[in-house]
C-alpha cells in the first residue's frame, strides 16, 4: 500500500540570489512516460489501500442513494419560453430541457449525456437568440478549459455546421436579430502542449452564424496587452457592445464599449483598473454600473456616457452595511443581492435607487437567479442551504407573489440536522463566521471535515451537497468557515487575504480548528481539513504549518509550487492575488508558505489523500504529482509504512479542474475520500 520512491533529480534554481532545490521538476511533463508509470504506480497503491477500507462498498451505495433525486436550475426565458438544466438523478451531465413556462410539460434540446460514452463531454455555456428560434453553447471535454461552440436551431434541435475552436473563459453574446454573436478566443497551442502552455494574447471576435471560423471578425485585441482578457455583452436595446476588460484574476477591471447602431469605434469609458465595474442594464446613453469604487462592499452608478466626467457620474444604490454580490433589472426594478455573514438578502429598489422593500426568502441560505429584463413581470430565482437542496421559485414584481415551481425529495430527513452559525477570533483578533452543520443532538468530540477557501474574492455561501450527507449520517460535524481573501464582506475582506496578507487566511483556517477543539466539537486525531484549488492551496500550507493539529488532510487540484504556478496555462492570472515569484519583495512571502518547499523531513503529518486529474488545465497535475512527491519523501520514518498516516495520490482520467465531471466520477471520488477518512480515523461505519 506504499507508493515506491519517487526519483530525485538534482534540479537547483538560483531565484533572487537563493539556490532553490527542486528535486521533482521532471514530474512536471505529462507527455513523460516516465511520469505516466510513475501515476500508474501511485494510482495502484492508493487502490490497495482504499480495496483494504471495509465502509467504501458501503459509503458507495449510500451516495448513491443520496445523489439520485431530480433536480433542476434556474430557467432562463427568451421569448416567452424556458430554457432550463434538469438532471434526473444520476445522469452524468444535466439535460437542456425548454417549455413554454418552467413547471409545464417540456421537451429535450441538448443532451450532453449522448455526446460521450463516459459522461465526460459536458456543456459549459449557453446563449439563446432573442426569438428563441437559435442556441449558442459551449463543449468542453475531459474537464478542460477548451471549448468548443456550436449552434443549434431550437425548432428541430438540430445543429448547424457553425464549429468555433481554442475558445476559452468566454461566452457568446448574439446580436438582436440573431444572425451572430460575440466571443472570445485564443490562437491554437502548439502541439502536444493544449494543458500545458501559457494562455495570452485573447482576441475578441464576431461570429456570423452559416460562416466558417475562419472567416470571423476580429473586434479587438491588444497586442501590447497579452494578458488582457476581454468579455463581450450586448444590451438588451441592441445599442451597444460592452466590453469587460480582466486582468487575471483581479476584481478590478476596465469597462469599454462600442455603439453597434452607428459602428463606432471601442471607447474607453473606464481606462483604469481601479475598482470592478460590472455592466448591468443602461437606459439609451445612461449606463448602470456595479462598482466598488469608493465603496470596497459594493454600490449602483450611473453613468451617462455622452457625458462620462467622474463628476457627472450619480450613485443609485448606495453602499450598506452587507456585501453588494450582483444586480439585475427586471420590470423596471433593480433587484440588488446582498451577504449578510456570508447568506443571501434580496432587496427591491426603483430604477431611481428607491428602495421598495425586500424579497423574503425561504431561510438562512444562498439564493441565486432573478434574471431577466425590464419589460418582463416575473422572475425566477434558487434557493438551498447545507441540508436543504435547490428548490425554485417564481416571483411576480408587480404583487411580491412567490410560486414553489419545484422542491426535490432527496432520500434523507432534513429535520434530523441542523445549522448554526458561530463567529470566532483569528490569530490577529479579526472576527471570523464559520457554519456548523451536524446531526441534533449529538455532543461532542465527534469527527469534523473541516473545509475552507480564501481567495480570490469568491464567497462560500450555505450550498446544498448530497457528499457531506454521508459524512453526517455517520455522525460527522460539518464546518466551513469565511476565510478572508474571500468576497463575503466585501473587496476590503478580499485584499486581507492577498499577496502579503495571505498568511492571514491560513491563520483564519488555523483558528477555526482551534476553537472546534478548544470547544470539544472535536480533537486532533478526529480533525479533518479539506479544499480544492486554492483551497487545495489552503489546506498544503496549514498541514505543512501545524501538521500536530489535523489527523487527516485532503488538498484537491490545488496549488502547491507556489515558486512555479505562473508557468503553466493560466497560472499567472493569479498574480492579482498572489504576487509574483519574479517580484523580490513577493518572492520571500511565497517562499515561506508555499507547501512544496517548506516539508520537513522526519515530520509526522497527517494522513494525506492527494487529488488531482489528468487533464487538469487550470491547475497543472505537475503541482500534486511534486508536492506528493515530496510529502511522501518527508512523512517520518516508520509512520507511512505501517499505514498509520499514508501519504496517497488519486489521479483521475478524462477528468479536468472539477466543473463539468460527470456524476459517476464525482461519486466515485467522493466515496474514495469518505473511505480514506473513516480509515485513518478509525470510524465505524453506523
Amino acid at each position: 500500500m506504499k507508493p515506491p520512491p519517487t526519483r530525485k533529480a538534482a534540479q537547483v534554481d538560483v531565484l533572487h540570489g537563493r539556490e532553490i532545490a527542486d528535486p521533482y521538476r521532471w514530474l512536471e511533463d505529462p507527455n513523460d512516460p516516465e511520469v505516466q508509470a510513475w501515476v500508474d504506480e501511485q494510482n495502484r497503491a492508493t487502490a490497495e489501500f482504499l480495496a483494504g477500507a471495509p465502509a467504501r462498498a458501503a459509503l458507495h451505495q449510500r451516495l448513491l442513494e443520496v445523489w439520485n433525486y431530480e433536480r433542476y436550475g434556474v430557467p432562463m426565458i427568451e421569448a416567452g419560453r424556458a430554457f432550463y438544466f434538469k438532471n434526473d438523478g444520476l445522469q452524468n451531465q444535466a439535460v437542456l430541457w425548454t417549455a413554454p413556462r418552467m413547471g409545464e410539460s417540456g421537451r429535450i434540446l441538448l443532451d450532453p449525456n449522448a455526446l460521450s460514452a463516459d459522461g465526460t463531454v459536458a456543456l459549459t455555456g449557453l446563449a439563446v437568440t432573442r426569438d428563441g428560434r437559435r442556441l449558442a453553447y459551449g463543449l468542453s471535454a475531459s474537464g478542460s478549459d477548451w471549448q468548443e461552440w456550436r449552434v443549434r436551431d431550437v425548432e428541430s434541435a438540430v445543429d448547424l455546421a457553425d464549429e468555433l475552436r481554442w475558445v476559452r473563459f468566454s461566452g457568446a453574446a448574439f446580436v438582436p436579430d440573431g444572425s451572430g454573436f460575440y466571443y472570445s478566443r485564443y490562437d491554437e497551442p502548439p502541439a502536444g502542449q493544449a494543458h500545458t502552455a501559457v494562455a495570452r494574447d485573447q482576441k475578441l471576435c464576431y461570429h456570423r452564424v452559416g460562416t466558417p471560423q475562419s472567416e470571423d471578425r476580429l473586434v479587438y485585441q491588444r497586442p501590447d496587452q497579452p494578458e488582457w482578457g476581454f468579455g463581450g455583452t450586448v444590451t438588451d436595446d441592441g445599442r451597444y457592445l460592452i466590453i469587460s476588460v480582466w486582468h487575471g484574476t483581479d476584481p478590478k477591471n476596465r469597462l469599454f464599449y462600442k455603439d453597434l447602431a452607428a459602428d463606432g469605434p471601442v471607447v474607453e469609458l473606464l481606462p483604469d483598473a481601479d475598482a470592478s465595474y460590472n455592466f448591468v442594464d443602461n437606459d439609451g446613453a445612461r449606463f448602470f454600473i456595479q462598482t466598488d469604487l469608493d465603496a470596497p462592499r459594493g454600490r449602483l452608478i450611473a453613468i451617462d456616457v455622452t457625458r462620462p466626467a467622474r463628476a457627472e457620474w450619480r450613485e443609485i444604490i448606495p453602499q450598506t452595511e452587507h456585501a453588494l454580490q450582483g444586480v439585475s433589472v427586471v420590470a423596471d426594478r433593480f433587484f440588488a443581492h446582498y451577504l449578510a455573514d456570508a447568506h443571501s438578502r434580496v432587496f427591491l429598489h426603483g430604477l431611481d435607487g428607491a428602495r421598495l422593500g425586500e424579497v423574503p426568502l425561504p431561510g438562512l441560505g444562498s439564493a441565486g437567479g432573478f434574471g431577466g429584463r425590464r419589460d418582463d413581470t416575473e422572475t425566477y430565482y434558487s434557493f438551498s442551504s447545507f441540508t436543504a437542496p435547490t428548490r425554485i421559485y417564481r416571483y411576480e414584481v408587480a404583487t411580491g407573489a412567490q410560486t414553489l415551481v419545484f422542491a426535490p425529495k432527496v432520500a434523507f430527513d432534513p429535520d434530523a440536522y441542523e445549522t448554526r452559525q458561530v463567529f470566532y477570533s483569528s490569530k490577529d483578533g479579526t472576527r471570523v463566521p464559520m457554519f456548523l452543520t451536524g446531526k441534533k443532538g449529538l455532543a461532542g468530540p465527534r469527527p469534523t471535515y473541516l473545509y475552507g477557501y480564501g481567495g480570490f474574492n469568491i464567497s462560500i455561501t450555505p450550498q446544498f451537497d448530497p457528499s457531506r450527507l454521508v459524512w453526517l449520517e455517520q455522525g460527522g460535524l460539518v464546518a466551513i468557515p469565511n476565510l478572508r481573501g474571500g468576497g463575503e464582506y466585501g473587496e476590503d475582506w478580499h485584499q486581507a487575504g492577498c499577496r502579503q496578507h495571505k498568511q492571514n487566511v491560513f491563520d483564519d483556517f488555523i483558528a477555526a480548528a482551534e476553537l472546534l477543539i478548544a470547544d470539544g466539537s472535536t480533537t486532533p486525531s478526529r480533525l479533518a481539513i479539506s479544499g480544492s484549488s486554492n483551497g487545495g492551496l489552503l489546506v498544503g500550507a496549514c498541514l505543512v504549518q501545524r501538521p500536530e493539529l489535523f489527523a487527516a488532510a485532503l488538498p484537491d487540484v490545488g496549488v502547491l509550487d507556489m515558486l512555479r504556478f505562473h508557468k503553466f496555462t493560466i497560472g499567472w492570472a493569479w498574480v492579482s492575488d498572489y504576487g509574483s515569484p519574479d517580484d523580490p519583495e513577493m518572492f520571500p512571502t511565497l517562499l515561506g508558505y508555499s507547501p512544496y518547499h517548506n516539508l520537513v523531513p522526519g515530520t509526522r503529518y497527517p494522513a494525506t489523500l492527494i487529488t488531482t486529474a489528468d487533464t487538469d488545465d487550470r491547475v497543472v497535475s505537475a503541482h500534486s504529482y511534486k508536492f506528493a512527491a515530496a510529502l511522501q519523501a518527508a512523512q517520518a520514518q516508520g509512520v507511512q509504512d505501517d499505514a498509520a498516516a499514508p501519504v496517497l495520490l488519486r489521479v483521475d482520467v478524462r477528468a479536468g479542474h472539477g466543473a463539468g465531471k460527470p456524476t459517476a466520477k464525482i461519486i466515485e471520488m467522493t466515496a474514495d475520500r469518505l473511505a480514506f477518512l473513516m480509515r485513518v480515523l478509525h470510524m465505524e461505519l453506523s
